[in-house]
């Protein structure tokens, strides 16, 4: 990074241009020459005319738009900004667009009668002396962050009175590609404060097969427009997510294709990997490409809550189902209130008649009586499926077991017990009244997932939703392996992995696995399943010569998931664990308090909030005490894990515990759904670079200050060694930060305590 660190921090420079007195020599000059100065990846500022520029509106940022063009590694980034003046006024501005490395600029046009725009990429060389002269006497230092980058400079361009400019700027490079992992980044501000939309698309063409397009920053929607050719888009939501836009695409490298991303960590000796793994999409007309035949049992709830519109639309999801199957697969369809009813004894194979027969069927559904979750649950589980078939199942329910058995603990063991065939069981929770935890457990435990359907939400577009995700399995049963130098299988390696147990991998499915590792030699894998119907066996070595801080998206992945897990284990147990009503919200039980230490410190530690550990983000809440946390985290998790199973308060929690299992991308705002359905966001925390940091009044304090408090070195300005904002001692720790890519850590408004060394330190 030392060759590159001055390029961006010229973006700062003109921020704080204003701030240099007249006539006071500098280092180097920098004249600015706007009045005002648009960075698209931040904000806007007014850089001169004084207290006339003070009054009068600055033009705002309203609104990026980037569209990217990869062709085989190298790429070409559109971006145009829609920047709106609100003053009565016409005013002038330039804009300043912090870039990747190696960026070349293309071009730069702006609409409306100016002179000849101009742009120009700016050497690193002639940035440090400004950076030091300007710097010093500046009060905001939110573009820090972009320091380590070149610097795009444009002409100034101008805004009409209560009008709207549009400005382009296209620059090339080429991407970074680690084996057959293609990297692409744009520069963003991590702030949670700037919440400017934007949208963002890709389109990659690729001279080799494209088997999967991830992004760990955003999430995003994908397209397959053929096996070389992929379109990508930010996903509803995500556009105005913090920090930069992160794309990553694997291409063709034999049946299964791999790569790993790691972040060094010396605190466990090695550090955090992110193992991504996809299968090429087949060829059209390649039969020993041809995935998985499927076997779908539908288990429809036909009890009395299931009356009207709930059932029509139950009716047109099973019928999509079945329509849905490809020609030799299997299916059967059986329903339940207070008794079960199947339509066949066993599956049948699509054909024209089997399939006349079932819509007949589907359509003569009707709804009365109870629930009997367990019974219907054992017929669809006990039926031998096919050989060479998955057997998938989709069970449906709205409402609590009334019928039957009843006592959850039972049903889990039949589920289990009764599952000799390992059918995975998508579970469909429709409405509040159902038992939110069971139906995960259900899922969960047998490589499904669970679906929540809320009251305003269609019974069959989320029946459809997830039914086409289960198109052509390809990797079925997986499972991988932590193998040594010599190819023995150890456990030494690798720990604490995210998800425990593999999905299976469908047609257009990627695995995201998440882990810790120790040690600095190469990391081996071997990864086993049903391919395409074969039990195969895929190897892969991962040097870590290439473990960097700027993968810091890894360890807040891993620890979310890990949080999520854990959450889910306590959400579990209380299946066996009754609380009287009048007993005080606690946890008895040694093994739940081992839990609940581990979520206090991934909570802490990575910033990562629920709605049982949100009051960490309160100004009351003293961060130093940990027997204090602990004991409200026990009383939260006690009341809400343990005790509220069904209804509203029920289905939120099983929906945030989901949310964050299944997370693929690094969801910075913290955001969660309460015991009433509101979505809540925490903004006095935030996740920045590597470390996690809490707001205290006009104070963010790092996480690693509070650890370091709560071992006895209190977490406040009286025990921190002090650097004053501007001083050589402030540049010291800027050009460090810079180097270890930290830079951000330094550019939130107000006092920063960070923890250096082990040393804390007060940024003034």
């Amino acid at each position: 990074m030392n060759r590159i660190w001055c390029a961006t921090v010229l973006c700062l420079l003109v921020v704080a241009v204003s701030g240099v007195d007249a006539g006071e020599p500098a280092t180097s000059s920098f004249v600015p020459r706007a009045s005002n100065l648009i960075i698209p990846q931040s904000r806007s500022f007014a850089v001169a005319g004084g207290a006339a520029a003070a009054s009068r509106a600055q033009p705002q940022i309203t609104g990026v738009t980037v569209g990217v063009v990869i062709v085989d590694q190298a790429a070409t980034t559109t971006m145009d900004v829609a920047i709106a003046n609100r003053s009565g006024r016409p005013q002038e501005a330039e804009m300043l667009v912090p870039v990747p490395d190696g960026a070349a600029l293309r071009g730069f046009t702006f609409e409306g009668a100016a002179a000849e725009p101009t742009a120009e990429l700016l050497p690193k060389e002639k940035a440090k002396g400004m950076y030091e002269s300007i710097v010093a006497k500046v009060r905001d230092p939110a573009l820090v962050e972009f320091a380590g980058y070149n610097l795009i400079r444009t002409s100034v361009f101008p805004v009409p009175a209560n009008g709207t400019q549009k400005v382009r700027i296209t620059y090339d490079h080429l991407l970074h590609a680690d084996a057959n992992r293609v990297d692409y980044f744009l520069p963003r501000s991590e702030s949670l404060a700037v919440n400017v939309p934007w949208q963002i698309s890709v389109k990659i063409k690729s001279k080799q097969a494209i088997t999967a397009v991830y992004s760990p920053s955003h999430n995003v929607i994908t397209a397959n427009q053929s096996r070389h050719e992929v379109a990508v888009q930010l996903a509803s939501g995500a556009g105005t997510e913090p920090g930069p836009f992160i794309m990553s695409y694997l291409v063709e490298s034999g049946s299964v294709t791999a790569s790993l991303m790691a972040y060094p960590d010396a605190k466990i000796g090695g550090g955090y990997f992110l193992l991504l793994a996809a299968v090429p999409p087949a060829e059209a007309g390649n039969a020993a490409a041809k995935a998985v035949g499927r076997e779908v049992t539908l288990v429809i709830d036909r009890s009395g809550s299931m009356a009207g519109q709930k059932m029509e639309q139950v009716r047109a999801a099973a019928l999509q189902v079945i329509d849905g199957l490809f020609d030799g697969e299997r299916f059967n369809i059986i329903d339940y209130s207070g008794s079960v009813a199947s339509f066949a004894p066993a599956p049948v194979v699509k054909n024209g008649q089997t399939i006349e027969d079932a819509r007949h069927y589907i359509r003569g559904l009707t709804s009365s009586g109870g629930t009997n979750i367990h019974d219907a649950l054992a017929e669809a589980l006990r039926q031998k499926p096919a050989d060479g078939l998955l057997p998938v199942v989709l069970f449906l329910t709205d409402g609590l077991p009334t019928v039957g058995v009843c006592d959850e603990v039972a049903i889990r063991e039949a589920a289990i017990k009764g599952n000799p065939h390992n059918r995975r069981i998508f579970a469909f929770g429709v409405g509040y009244d159902v038992n939110a935890p069971l139906l995960n457990h259900l899922a969960t435990n047998s490589r499904a997932v669970s679906t929540f359907v809320l009251p305003e939400e269609n019974v069959e577009d989320k029946i459809s939703q997830v039914y086409r995700r289960l198109t052509g399995p390809v990797l079925a049963s997986p499972k991988i392996e932590s193998l040594d130098s010599s190819g023995a299988i150890t456990t030494r390696r690798v720990a604490e992995l995210q998800p425990g147990v593999l999905p299976d991998l469908f047609e257009g499915d990627k695995l995201v696995l998440l882990g810790q590792y120790t040690g600095e030699q190469p990391l081996r894998f071997r990864l086993s399943g049903e391919y395409r119907g074969t039990p195969r066996t895929f190897e892969f070595t991962f040097a870590l010569n290439s473990a960097s801080v700027r993968n810091n998206f890894v360890p807040r992945l891993w620890a979310s998931r890990k949080v999520g897990f854990l959450v889910d284990q306590i959400r579990q147990a209380g299946a066996t664990v009754k609380l009287p009503a009048t007993a005080a919200p606690t946890v008895t039980d040694p093994r739940m308090k081992e839990l609940i230490d581990e979520i206090v410190r991934l909570s802490t530690e990575f910033g990562i909030l629920t709605e049982y550990t949100a009051f960490l983000a309160t100004e009351g809440t003293n961060l130093a005490q940990p027997d204090e946390i602990i004991r409200q985290a026990t009383s939260n998790l006690a009341s809400r894990a343990y005790g509220d199973r069904s209804g509203m308060a029920g289905v939120n929690q099983d929906m945030n515990a989901n949310f964050q299992r299944a997370q693929a991308s690094s969801y910075r705002r913290n955001e969660y759904l309460d015991r009433n359905m509101n979505r809540v966001q925490v903004a006095t925390v935030q996740q920045v670079s590597d470390r996690a940091f809490f707001q205290r009044g006009n104070r963010w304090i790092d996480s690693r200050a509070v650890r370091s408090a709560a071992d006895g070195k209190a977490a406040d300005a009286a025990s921190a060694r002090t650097v004053e904002f501007g001083s050589p001692e402030y540049f010291r720790l800027v050009d460090r930060f810079v180097n270890e890519n930290r830079q951000s850590t330094l550019s939130m408004p107000g006092e920063i305590l960070l923890n250096v060394d082990g040393e804390n330190v007060l940024v003034k």
